[in-house]
C-alpha cells in the first residue's frame, strides 16, 4: 500500500482526503468508548459510522 502526501495530490483530492480527515476526527473526540467504522469506495471514504457505548452502573 502506498501512502500519498498532501503534496502529491490534486487541489480538489488534497480538499477531500482533509474533509474526510476533519470528519474521523469528529468521530472521535468525546468518544470514550466504542466503534468507528469507515467505509472506503476507490480510496476515499464515503461513510462514518459510530458505536457509542455506555454502561450503567449498578447501584
Amino acid at each position: 500500500m502506498t501512502q500519498k502526501s498532501e503534496h502529491d495530490l490534486g487541489n480538489e483530492d488534497a480538499r477531500i482526503l482533509n474533509e474526510s480527515l476533519n470528519s474521523v476526527r469528529e468521530a472521535l473526540e468525546g468518544l470514550r468508548f466504542g466503534n468507528v467504522s469507515l467505509t472506503v469506495h476507490e480510496g476515499r471514504v464515503v461513510q462514518i459510522d459510530v458505536t457509542e457505548k455506555k454502561r450503567i452502573k449498578p447501584h
